[in-house]
């Protein structure tokens, strides 16, 4: 019983060991599976005390060493390399009554054996910890290693001479075979991968009906058992990866990044768990099975990458404008404005100055004063147009109020509005305000009016109804005009106006 136990646990190791070095053959497991496998077989011949001994007892060290390593075969942590270097320690204290004598043999193996229960306890201690600190990818791994590490632990501490001082139950051949957990757990553990890279043909038929970004993201996901996983699409004119939305992405701190190329070209950036490293084939199986749609997500992205842009240089070229129109109305109203005020003074200055019967220069005079007045009204009109300096003075709700002010029929106005908005936005209102009463005075025969001004979710809504008879066409010039403007701000502009239901109008503007 007992030979044979020992034989399909060294069997058992020895075929992780050759699974292993053949899938990772970078990985340590597959070497230390197979010094498993190797040490307890050389332990079960007829060799000399010293290398029986070394035999007998390392295995027990490097099983250890391989617990606390899967699934990557790399030591986590500083703490888990010490615990790991305690256990060949004890590997050698237990030799020591061989090599230079001192403690009785029974007890060096006694001991050796209460050292060995401990440190595999601290092993498991510290992969669960581990579990509990890592992803759900990390978890998918970590479960079987874990649940194999408590059968090693359950196995050492049923067999420590503690409490079976006359016989240790490692030497019985059932709890032996019930060491071959670890090797199953990782030998299931490669299974499920291969599994899963075949399901990867699933995520094809997902991918087949052409489903949307968040689509595409859900089933990548889902076939990486990932569900924090994003996607990045490249974008060729200005080199840099963009999100479905298009705009700029890059990788979160604790996550990692694999390239997805089509014809040698970059196509995405799949931005997941580091996890999912020690499964690279499954990666590349789901990579290349979404390669197709993830270039024709990225044409998209790209898309709307460009449309971000052109939207922030159009944006760009309002702010521009509308800073120059403000200056072209400073400039007229402190330069041209100002000498041209000064010329009916000099000539009423100069009429004072002639004699009492200068009766046709004092005409000329007057005419010249009637016509200066007049080109500084026009030019007082145009520069309003420019931009309206209340507007500066006053902000939105003042210069709204004095547009209802004037404005020929009763208005009713209501505006809400915090604070003051950007220039480009509070103009293109007024301006919308301004001619909306403009066309109530000239074309509505209305008996009233109500302007409502307010701002709600990242918008300003202005809204312009009267009760006239309706029938106003948004095409024409001042209404067409309008709705490019608001456009130009990236709001919109509608005109509601049944012949003889009144009109409204009504432009939203993004004012967040």
């Amino acid at each position: 019983m007992h030979i044979a136990a020992m034989a399909v646990l060294s069997a058992s190791f020895l075929a992780m060991g050759a699974v292993a070095w053949h899938k990772h053959p970078r990985s340590r497991v597959g070497p230390l599976a197979a010094a498993v496998g190797v040490l307890v077989l050389l332990a079960q011949l007829p060799l000399p005390p010293l290398p029986h001994r070394l035999c007998a007892a390392g295995w027990a060290a490097v099983l250890i060493h391989l617990v606390a390593s899967l699934p990557t075969g790399r030591l986590a942590s500083p703490a888990m390399r010490g615990v790991v270097g305690l256990a060949y320690l004890n590997n050698l204290f237990m030799l020591s009554p061989l090599l230079v004598g001192g403690l009785p043999d029974e007890l060096a193996k006694d001991v050796g054996s209460s050292i060995a229960v401990l440190v595999g306890a601290a092993v498991t201690v510290m992969q669960w910890l581990r579990w509990r600190r890592t992803s759900v990818p990390g978890r998918r791994s970590l479960t079987p290693v874990l649940a194999a590490v408590a059968v090693v632990v359950v196995l050492l501490l049923a067999g420590s001479p503690l409490w079976t001082p006359e016989e240790s139950l490692l030497d019985m051949g059932l709890l032996k075979v019930g060491l071959v957990a670890v090797p199953l757990a990782y030998l299931a553990t490669e299974l499920r991968t291969r599994i899963e890279r075949g399901g990867v043909a699933d995520l094809v038929v997902q991918l087949g009906s052409a489903p949307a970004p968040a689509g595409l993201r859900a089933a990548l996901a889902k076939a990486l058992h990932d569900p924090t996983l994003t996607v990045g699409y490249w974008v060729a004119e200005s080199r840099q990866y963009v999100d479905a939305d298009g705009h700029a992405v890059s990788p979160p701190p604790g996550r990692v990044a694999t390239r997805v190329d089509r014809a040698g070209e970059p196509v995405a950036l799949l931005m997941h768990d580091p996890a999912l490293l020690e499964q690279p084939t499954l990666i590349e199986a789901a990579c290349t099975a979404a390669a197709l749609a993830l270039q024709n997500e990225r044409l998209t992205a790209d898309l709307r990458a460009r449309v971000i842009q052109l939207a922030e240089s159009r944006r760009h070229v309002v702010q521009a404008a509308e800073a120059e129109r403000r200056r072209l109305e400073r400039d007229l109203h402190d330069g041209v404005q100002q000498r041209l005020l000064s010329i009916p003074m000099a000539l009423s200055v100069a009429e004072s100055s002639l004699p009492p019967d200068a009766g046709r220069a004092r005409a000329l005079i007057a005419e010249a004063k009637d016509m200066s007045l007049a080109v500084l009204d026009e030019l007082r009109a145009l520069s309003q147009g420019i931009h309206p300096t209340i507007l500066t003075e006053r902000g939105l709700d003042g210069a709204v109020r004095e547009l209802t002010l004037v404005a020929p029929v009763p208005v009713a106005l209501t505006v809400d509005v915090p604070a003051r908005l950007s220039a480009e936005i509070e103009t293109t209102a007024y301006y919308v305000v301004a001619e909306a009463l403009a066309n109530v005075t000239k074309h509505a025969d209305a008996s009233r009016a109500d302007v409502r001004i307010e701002q709600a979710g990242g918008r300003l809504v202005v809204e312009i109804s009267d009760d006239g008879r309706g029938g106003a066409d948004p095409d024409g010039s001042g209404l067409r005009g309008l709705a490019t403007r608001a456009g130009d701000n990236g709001g919109i502009l509608r005109v509601t106006s049944p012949v003889g239901g009144g009109t409204t109008v009504r432009a939203e503007l993004p004012c967040a």
